[in-house]
């Protein structure tokens, strides 16, 4: 049967709403004469409008055909559901069309399998070259590598896109391989590690060429403007024969996991890759030659995700891995997606079971912490206790099991000590320590700076005062933060805070007060 191509993009759309993708684009680039469209560094990310549906990015699937059998997904090859595919010209003119009337700032690209890795990223190569070249699209794209990529090919998209992802699923080597049979950690984490050394030699060699000629030539390398045949990638042996990640000596892998070897019990997957050794001298001179005179490799960073709930991974788990993914491959953003019950399988949570959104969202809010907060994951959590206390959020139960450290004058305590108050945040810590050297602070000024007192007020003093009279005990503090967290955790609980709709679909939708 031949779909049209709207009923292709209501299967393909709805199939894409399992992948997270909700980010700034982390990346300015302006309006250029004869091109459509612009970047601003914080304005694509996923906004709602009043009747719920998503206007920022087109976030679609090329195909959710799929060679694979993942037992978590709803488009594994063993599935038997509606199938479609589009065409890379069909991509390029929805993009376009979309981004013409207003819905759209960007392209979010995801895929199933079809046919092998390296045929199905051909042609979301074709489509993104043909959005860049033959449509003169400027604006934000967002791609999904698929393991088993050859390295060729992620280089060429990486001059085009602004951001990719390949995504590890699930956070250790045992779950991927009981619930993943056709991946393996191996093929996960070479093309991560190719792209942060590409990342890396690609801002070093472009910062070299601005300081020696004083400015950065705009234009794609040769191996970008030639389009790739259907045949070009087709058949290339993707494999690394070593069976190491790319960059990564034998020795230097096995000293790594020599290293970890108290930790077996995690078996984390991004800590089976090893050192990030420095890029080798030919690489970095094949690089200059290459991106001196083109745009910037992947400028936004990658991303991955993590499934939550599928497994019987702990919070611990899934922190240390995330934990790990920022320090060894320099993520831009690790994303937690909680699992959606779709198949009947043994492996799996029974169909119907709610997702985990509360525990979903605690583990936002502990990345959070690691990333801004100056947090280890082992201050966190820890193998005695390996799961967030899913009624308060990460920093007041830290809080909670360290009172010997509150209460925290406000008006003595440096930056770092600030930001480990709970209802005191980046910006409200740095406008504490701007006015106290001009006046005398008070809770008052303290809430027209944005520091929350509601959960605050527990944990410190101004000028020797608490704003009231409070009994430091953890049982009584934490009976009445649950208290004022209550109706919030039980809207994230029962999903009551957003809705995902159609581009086409127009409801009315009251607006709560």
């Amino acid at each position: 049967m031949i779909l049209t191509l709207e009923e292709k993009l209501t299967i393909l759309s709805d199939a894409a709403k399992y992948d997270a993708a909700c980010t700034s684009s982390g990346v300015n680039r302006k309006g250029e004469s004869g091109k459509l469209g612009n970047t601003r560094a914080c304005g694509i990310c996923h906004s709602f409008a009043a009747d719920g549906r998503c206007i920022s990015l087109l976030k679609i699937l090329y195909t959710n055909e799929c060679v694979f059998d993942c037992r978590y997904c709803i488009n594994r090859a063993s599935n038997d559901i509606p199938r479609a595919s589009f065409t890379p010209e069909e991509i390029a003119r929805l993009t376009v069309e979309f981004y013409r009337r207003n819905y759209i700032e960007g392209l979010f690209l995801s895929s199933g399998v079809l046919k092998s890795p390296t045929y199905t990223m051909e042609q979301i190569y074709q489509a993104i070259l043909m959005l860049r070249n033959q449509y003169h699209f400027n604006g934000y794209i967002h791609v999904k590598i698929i393991p088993g990529t050859p390295q060729e090919l992620i280089t060429q998209l990486g001059y085009l896109v602004d951001r990719v992802s390949v995504n590890m699923e699930l956070p250790t080597d045992s779950s991927l391989k009981k619930l993943c049979p056709h991946k393996s950690a191996s093929s996960i984490l070479k093309p991560m590690r190719s792209i942060q050394e590409q990342i890396h030699t690609d801002r070093m060699n472009r910062s070299s060429y601005r300081r020696l000629t004083g400015s950065s030539r705009p234009g794609l390398p040769d191996t970008v403007r030639e389009s790739s045949g259907a045949e070009g990638w087709y058949g290339k042996d993707a494999d690394n024969s070593s069976g190491s990640p790319a960059g990564l000596s034998v020795p230097a892998e096995k000293e790594m996991k020599d290293m970890f070897s108290a930790a077996s019990d995690t078996d984390l997957i991004c800590r089976s890759s090893g050192f990030h050794e420095p890029v080798p001298a030919h690489r970095k001179d094949q690089a200059l030659t290459v991106s001196s005179a083109s745009p910037a490799f992947v400028p936004a960073g990658q991303s991955t995700q993590m499934i939550i709930g599928a497994t019987p991974e702990t919070d611990y788990q899934i922190l240390t891995a995330a934990e790990s993914m920022y320090e060894q491959y320099d993520m831009k953003r690790v994303f937690y997606s909680a699992y959606v019950g779709l198949n009947d399988d043994s492996a799996l949570p029974a169909p119907g079971r709610k997702p985990p959104l509360l525990r979903e969202h605690r583990l936002y809010q502990a990345d959070w912490l690691l990333r801004f907060y100056g947090f280890r994951s082992v201050e966190l959590l820890s193998a005695e206790k390996p799961n967030f206390n899913v009624f308060l959020d990460p920093k007041c139960d830290w809080a909670l099991r360290h009172l010997e450290l509150f209460p925290v004058e406000v008006t003595m305590a440096d930056y770092y000590t600030l930001l480990r108050v709970p209802g005191i945040g980046v910006k409200s810590a740095r406008r504490i320590l701007a006015a106290r050297r001009d006046c005398t602070l008070d809770f008052p000024s303290l809430k027209r700076m944005g520091v929350v007192l509601k959960r605050a007020h527990y944990f410190i003093t101004c000028g020797g005062k608490m704003m009231y009279p409070v009994c430091i005990d953890q049982d009584s503090i934490t009976r009445s933060l649950i208290c004022n967290e209550h109706e919030k955790n039980w809207e994230i609980a029962q999903d009551m805070n957003y809705q995902q709709l159609s581009l086409f679909q127009d409801c009315n939708l009251e607006v709560r007060p």
